[in-house]
């Protein structure tokens, strides 16, 4: 059987209205031809809880089409839906500011590439709450909590983080491994905004470090239904793996098991590990991976953020400082 085991590295416990959830920035819809892999990743270990996602979806290039925006109001709201399923509403305000922006900056980018409203509400690649999910969600604090995430949609309204005048790929996840990833060594594509940069605040999150065991015999058959040709003797699966290659952030690039070499992320995703920095040790028939941070890596860290916010910086020097030579205009 499955479990995960919370490690805390912070002294301090970190306080917070709902889990924080990390989005693996993706989009739903794609075109065959220019598509990378990414994921979506959401957790639940707050006080309240949303739903948890760990789903494969596709994001498409930016195709330079102008976003057909109908209704501005209308999207607003679906921003606000997505920063109350994304962030957790005690954040401080310039971080939920700046995953606004970011929200807008992926939901322009999805439309560009003819997503509609409606079709991104269903599966747009970020999570989204309706009023009355929020209302159930905060139940007695809704007042409190919508109005903060309605102040920091509003306050940004219509802004998006541009590229040479596109829209970027603004990725995000819960918490880095202490650094954040490039893009290529998650998509295997490169964006010359999502550079690897120093997020060491990272580590004092709760559930920074986080162990989830798992009998020998259910890694194997994981893996196996995966690559069939995987060969492992059994007792002995952490003497059979060896780390062969780690990004400079720290997350596996490739890691041989057995007689199959894997990629961390295929690691990851087919066990259901929080991130692709990990170790493996094993006790007798238990397997035990331990990961550093939550979620792919790449772009802004919402932990990471919110430290940021604590210090003084607005939301736009957080975004610039996890979105490399980025610039801001608006959408409408």
């Amino acid at each position: 059987m499955k479990k995960s085991v919370l490690f805390f590295s912070a002294a301090v416990v970190f306080s917070m209205a709902f889990a924080p959830a990390a989005v693996n920035s993706v989009f739903s819809k794609s075109q065959e031809s220019t598509v990378k892999n990414a994921q979506v990743i959401t957790e639940n270990n707050g006080v309240e809880t949303q739903q948890s996602a760990d789903e494969n979806s596709q994001v498409p290039q930016n195709s330079g089409q102008s976003a057909a925006i109908e209704n501005n109001d209308e999207f607003e709201e679906y921003i606000t839906g997505v920063v109350a399923a994304e962030m957790p509403a005690l954040y401080e305000l310039e971080a939920l500011k700046a995953q606004a922006v970011a929200a807008r900056t992926y939901a322009v980018r999805n439309m560009q590439n003819g997503n509609t409203l409606e079709e991104m509400v269903k599966n747009g690649g970020q999570a989204y709450n309706s009023i009355d999910e929020m209302k159930e969600k905060w139940r007695g604090n809704f007042d409190t909590y919508y109005s903060r995430i309605k102040s920091a949609v509003e306050d940004t309204r219509g802004e998006i983080m541009v590229y040479n005048g596109e829209p970027i790929l603004a990725a995000f996840h819960a918490i880095s491994s202490g650094k954040t990833e490039t893009a290529e060594n998650v998509w295997e594509t490169e964006e010359p905004y999502l550079k690897s940069v120093e997020s060491p605040m990272d580590t004092t999150a709760d559930g920074f470090t986080c162990q989830t065991v798992m009998t020998e015999e259910e890694v194997i058959s994981k893996l196996q239904a995966k690559k069939p040709e995987l060969s492992v003797a059994k007792g002995g699966f952490a003497s059979q793996t060896q780390v062969i290659k780690r990004s400079k952030a720290g997350y596996i690039q490739e890691i041989q098991i057995g007689n199959v070499v894997f990629t961390g992320r295929e690691v990851r995703e087919i066990l259901g590990l929080r991130s692709s920095d990990f170790t493996i040790t094993q006790k007798g028939n238990e397997v035990i991976f331990t990961t550093r941070g939550y979620g792919h890596g790449a772009g802004m860290s919402q932990y990471g953020a919110n430290c940021l916010a604590k210090e003084g910086k607005n939301y736009k020097e957080i975004l610039e400082y996890y979105y490399t030579g980025i610039n801001f205009e608006k959408s409408y």
